[in-house]
């Protein structure tokens, strides 16, 4: 059997799909299944020519718009680029993304293509800012979802509160399956210490969505409350000058490290005490399964995917969205009761050890894609 993951982004990328990829690459190759992995360079840019036929809508109702525009272009680079490059056929083309999905199925479309939807790019757009709610830009990005139902042989997604969120763009969500994300329990190597002052440890793109904001002045109250307490800050993105100038008027930066991009995290967190990450949308948060592999208690909003992670008061703690006080006393409440802490960090790992192994999803896999062999 022969098959190809076609990913967005390359798999050196940081987090999420692109890094579990190549994992599950190497579990098949064991298991003596052939299995390729395709991506878009980030270099190819404004390659692609020609027009785009979607089966679901009129295009002609979007056009000019600058984001939607790019979302073409980068469908047409992606598809330039695939059909110069993939020289051979598959007997099935998993896909991670909608774009990617799209070309295969226009290449192969008598090869099976099914499509893993890990996230809602209209979502994040909206709460980061970069659109209106409501408007022609979310509008776009979920008539793709018809499209991808209309187009292609199974969707599948990451939680069942995603798939609850794309029902609503779609004919027959009941047909979706839900596969969370999985993760080589190998790669995490917890480290049994108790550090005398309590560490916090957050790692995500600095976006708005992520609600670092809403961390920033949760730490300022615990400080006022008199807790000591670091926190360290894993990651990169726009709004980063923004959050550091905050740490300095919530009087709190002496109290906060910000470390920029790192490429594997999970070998930092093991010596770290508790996990918190106050995201306003996550259609899974694969970071918390990896903090619960790493022993950390776990502190999210009870939202999406962290929702189904974190049972609250058994493996972690959660919290409504933007809610300042909730989150302070959550904070206030693992520092200081390290039998809690400790408890619920136990707790986290062993569900993550047995919800979201690697195995686990091999196996969903490898049913999954012997169902298409047999068809």
């Amino acid at each position: 059997m022969k098959i190809l993951q076609a990913l967005f982004f390359p798999p050196e990328q940081p987090g999420g799909v692109s890094s579990m990829v190549p994992y599950i690459q190497e579990r098949f190759h064991k298991l003596g299944t052939e299995m390729e992995l395709f991506s878009l360079p980030k270099r190819i840019r404004s390659k692609g020519t020609g027009e785009l036929v979607f089966d679901t809508f009129d295009i002609n109702e979007f056009v000019g718009n600058v984001i939607i525009d790019r979302y073409i272009q980068t469908y047409k680079d992606y598809l330039w680029w695939a059909d110069m490059r993939i020289k051979k056929s598959y007997d099935l083309i998993h896909a991670h993304h909608p774009i990617a999905a799209l070309v295969m199925k226009n290449l192969f479309p008598d090869t099976p293509v099914i499509i893993t939807i890990h996230s809602s790019y209209e979502k994040e757009l909206i709460l980061n800012g970069r659109i209106e709610a409501g408007g022609i830009e979310e509008k776009f990005l979920t008539n793709i979802y018809g499209e991808l139902e209309s187009k292609l042989d199974r969707i599948m997604t990451v939680s069942h509160s995603f798939r609850q969120y794309l029902s609503s763009y779609v004919q027959y969500s009941d047909r979706m399956i839900v596969i969370p994300n999985g993760f080589d329990e190998k790669r995490f190597r917890p480290s049994h210490h108790e550090n005398a002052v309590p560490q916090l440890i957050t790692v995500c793109r600095l976006v708005p969505a992520k609600g670092l904001d809403i961390l920033l002045k949760a730490c300022s109250e615990l400080k006022s409350r008199g807790h000591n307490y670091v926190l360290h800050i894993i990651g990169d993105g726009p709004i980063r000058e923004e959050l550091e100038a905050m740490a300095v008027d919530l009087n709190i930066y002496e109290e906060t490290i910000f470390y920029g991009y790192m490429l594997h995290p999970e070998e930092f967190m093991p010596f770290f005490d508790i996990f918190v990450l106050p995201s306003r949308a996550e259609a899974f948060g694969s970071v918390f399964a990896e903090a619960a592999l790493c022993w950390l208690a776990l502190i999210g909003t009870n939202v999406g995917g962290i929702a189904e992670q974190i049972d609250d008061g058994k493996n972690g703690l959660l919290v409504p969205v933007d809610n300042i006080k909730a989150l302070a006393d959550a904070l206030e409440r693992m520092i200081t009761d390290p039998v809690l802490r400790a408890s619920l960090a136990k707790a986290a790992r062993e569900k993550a050890k047995k919800t979201y192994s690697l195995n686990r999803v091999i196996q969903q896999m490898k049913t999954m894609y012997a169902s298409f062999m047999d068809d």
